[in-house]
């Protein structure tokens, strides 16, 4: 019988149950060899090469050991970081999401037995908190990276100095009342008793303020007489001339407490500045070669921002999904004349206009399309401010 052709239904059958995972039991971790069956698997472990390679083991069985031990925990940890970052979750979970690719490290090749011992394992060694339900063991990865802990570092010293900024504008407040109350004569009322003279007359109350018992008893002259319009005339020319000299201009007038506390606020939200920048629906470019030259410089679109710096981005060209830290991307800047958005500042979340690109200083001209600031132009925008809008 003839050679079996590369283009026949069963070299191709073959070729497609090669691709797919098959059973643990028939793959040879020493060869990193697959068996598709186990008379398959008895043949290889009688092949020379096989046997080679068990003599080489057998040199120094705990050096092989070691590494695919130390291989194993790093892949673990690494996809526990990157697909669940520090949630909770069942260890089974993550273990099956890990044997689901093809090249990986068999547990049978390990220190550890078992998916529990190395559970356990992980707890004792302060990688994982690890705690045991009827469900079964639970594992939450603990994030010593030093740039999550210099970032947590950063939000604490952030909220301290909003605190600060806090009792310094409640001592303002406190100064500038107390220089309002001091050009003013607070007057101490004097309290009284009341006491009636006579039983019989009834108790009368003034309530019209300033106004005394001789003004009201005498008569007030009337308007149209004689003497009345000689005091409307002199009223008028007396109103003439202080119009005539109002005529001069005016001081200035001085600025309230208030103004003053509104201003300040003013400035302070134009120069807040945080350290994270991310939000949907904005076009961003993958700087990160982690993932391979194939998203490498690749545009994408955010669809999600996950605890402010971790963002699901959707790849422009391929359409896969992506969770990248916002230190593997970057903003993309349009052409002017196209619709951004503000990422940072006082001006964070409004919709703008680019109206040009100053290269030299890496900022830009931008026009604020939205918000209560609508219509106004803001120069000299840094490139990290803003980003195209998807």
């Amino acid at each position: 019988m003839g050679k079996m052709d590369f283009l026949s239904p069963k070299a191709i059958a073959n070729r497609i149950k090669l691709k797919g995972l098959q059973k643990l039991r028939w793959y040879c971790q020493m060869c990193q060899k697959q068996c598709r069956d186990e008379n398959g698997f008895k043949c290889h472990c009688i092949s020379e090469s096989h046997q080679r390679q068990l003599l080489l083991a057998s040199e120094n069985p705990q050096q092989f050991m070691d590494h695919f031990s130390e291989e194993f925990r790093n892949d673990f940890l690494e996809l526990l970081r990157r697909r669940f970052g520090t949630k909770r979750v069942h260890n089974n979970i993550v273990y099956n999401e890990y044997i689901s690719h093809r090249e990986h490290i068999h547990m049978n090749t390990t220190q550890w037995e078992t998916l529990t011992d190395f559970t356990k394992w992980l707890g004792q060694e302060g990688f994982c908190k690890v705690d045991e339900t009827p469900k079964g063991w639970y594992i939450q990865y603990i994030d010593r990276d030093p740039e999550t802990i210099c970032r947590q570092q950063e939000e604490e010293k952030k909220k301290k100095q909003d605190l600060d900024d806090e009792e310094k504008s409640a001592r303002f407040i406190e100064e500038q009342v107390k220089r309002g109350l001091e050009g003013k004569d607070q007057e101490t009322p004097v309290y009284t008793e009341l006491n009636r003279e006579n039983e019989e007359e009834k108790v009368v109350f003034n309530l019209n303020k300033g106004a005394s018992t001789s003004a009201a008893a005498q008569p007030q002259p009337s308007l149209f007489g004689p003497s009345g319009l000689k005091t409307v005339g002199a009223a008028l020319m007396v109103k003439r001339k202080e119009t005539s000299i109002s005529g001069q201009p005016k001081e200035k007038k001085r600025k309230t407490a208030l103004d003053e506390i509104i201003e300040l606020e003013e400035e302070k939200k134009k120069s807040a500045r945080s350290d994270y920048w991310l939000q949907p629906e904005i076009v961003v470019k993958i700087i990160t070669k982690k993932l391979g030259e194939k998203y490498h410089k690749k545009k994408a679109i955010v669809k999600e921002v996950i605890d402010k710096y971790t963002a699901v981005v959707r790849v422009i060209d391929s359409g896969d999904k992506l969770k990248l830290d916002q230190t593997h991307l970057e903003t993309v800047i349009p052409a002017p004349g196209k619709k951004v958005l503000v990422l940072n500042g006082g001006y964070r979340g409004n919709e703008a206009t680019l109206e040009g690109i100053n290269e030299k200083t890496f900022s830009a001209t931008i026009l604020i399309e939205t918000g209560p600031l609508q219509g106004r132009r803001v120069e000299s925008v840094a490139y990290e401010d803003i980003s195209k809008r998807a």
